[in-house]
């Protein structure tokens, strides 16, 4: 009897047992099944972050990518090697933009005192480009083919502001750039000036004439300055055999001129825009002759690739009257309140100005194309927008034409 009752409860506790196993396996088959799918929806789940995360990278990596211009490709016999000093100022940026477009290298350098980064940003990573923070007084050893030499504060505002340093820059700069000319066999353009014939007895002005020049007056550090540079170019190409250019350059207006320039389209512009006093020094009966920038990069690079080695004139002959011009502005800037006052005249201020460009126009077919009234209007949307740039909490940034900004 007590044999059966052991067997039974053997029996009782085996098939227990076999009932816990059995619910046991079943509910880890059924965990088994749950975690199952739960991974495969944190594999999902992690699938669709990574792709989440790719997408917002790739976002990113478009958004940080600078969008240059479109450059014609050049292969290593056409592509020149090119030195603009100056190159982030008003003109020498025009000109970047002009020669990096065509496909060539460029270094430029400035020492910023009027140029700005701003003016050049737009290819800071682009393989063709260079931007070296240096002044021209002191040397420079670098490997180029062509130096277009134009660092130099052209306003009266900004040369009058350290005479002595106008000089050193228009004199031991341009030593320096022949020096470095002369070294790696390269050609140089010197940015000369209409100021080298000063206050002129003779018009209009072709490039025979020796000009009417105060050596001791206001102007006299820049349009000295530029005269011995002139000199010491053709003696660098007289004694030392070195090719020079020489650029007479005109008045010369367009988008990125600084905001103080201090001449006549920037100061009648700005004044027009916030309903200031469009002053004029003197009777206004004194004459200018303005070229757009665009014009001037152009006649620069002709100048450039010709045979002509003397000095040649690079302006517009379209010549107008101070108040003519005063007047002009006033009527495109549209609704301003603003008139046209007299103020004592500026001393050594030149009467009349405009240039003979026949030389220019034989030599390498050169003449301005832009008319006056459109070549106005582009600068005088430039200046609205320098003039909103805290309203809009952003930098005004000039781009040349086939930059795209779509990102």
């Amino acid at each position: 009897m007590r044999n059966y009752y052991w067997s039974l409860r053997n029996l009782i506790l085996f098939g227990g047992l076999a009932l816990i196993a059995m619910v046991t396996c079943r509910e880890i088959a059924s965990i088994a099944r749950e975690n199952t799918k739960n991974v495969d929806g944190i594999l999902m789940t992690g699938r669709d972050e990574v792709s989440e995360l790719k997408k917002r990278l790739q976002a990113l990596e478009k958004k940080a990518k600078i969008q240059h211009p479109a450059v014609k490709f050049l292969p290593e016999g056409k592509r020149k090697r090119i030195l603009v000093t100056g190159g982030a100022g008003f003109v020498g940026s025009h000109l970047v933009d002009k020669l990096m477009i065509q496909g060539h290298e460029v270094i430029v350098v400035d020492n910023f005192f009027t140029g700005r980064k701003r003016n050049v940003e737009h290819w800071l990573t682009h393989e063709n480009f260079e931007l070296i923070h240096h002044d021209v007084v002191e040397p420079l050893y670098i490997e180029v083919d062509q130096i277009y030499h134009l660092a130099c504060p052209a306003s009266p505002p900004h040369y009058m502001f350290n005479p002595i340093k106008t000089i050193k820059t228009s004199s031991i700069g341009t030593l320096n750039m022949l020096g470095l000319a002369k070294r790696v066999d390269g050609r140089l353009l010197l940015a000369s000036t209409s100021e080298i014939y000063g206050d002129p007895e003779e018009h209009p002005q072709n490039e025979n004439y020796w000009g009417h020049v105060n050596p001791i007056g206001p102007r006299a550090c820049y349009d000295e300055g530029k005269r011995v540079a002139e000199t010491m170019c053709y003696a660098y190409k007289k004694q030392e055999g070195v090719d020079v250019r020489v650029a007479r350059i005109f008045n010369t207006y367009g988008p990125r001129m600084h905001m103080e320039d201090g001449r006549v389209v920037s100061n009648f512009i700005l004044q027009a825009l916030q309903n200031l006093d469009i002053t004029i020094y003197g009777d206004g009966k004194q004459t200018r002759s303005f070229q757009y920038v665009d014009d001037l990069v152009d006649g620069l690079i002709g100048l450039m690739n010709s045979d002509i080695t003397s000095p040649v004139n690079v302006g517009n002959p379209d010549e107008h009257t101070i108040e003519e011009f005063a007047t002009i502005i006033k009527d495109m800037v549209g609704p301003t309140s603003s008139k046209i006052v007299h103020h004592p005249a500026t001393e050594d201020d030149p009467q009349r100005r405009k240039p003979d460009i026949e030389k220019a126009f034989k030599g390498f077919g050169w003449r301005p194309k832009m008319p006056l009234k459109e070549g106005l209007t582009k600068t005088i949307e430039y200046f609205r927008a320098e003039l909103a740039q805290e309203e809009n909490n952003s930098p005004n940034i000039f781009l040349p034409d086939g930059y795209s900004n779509d990102l």
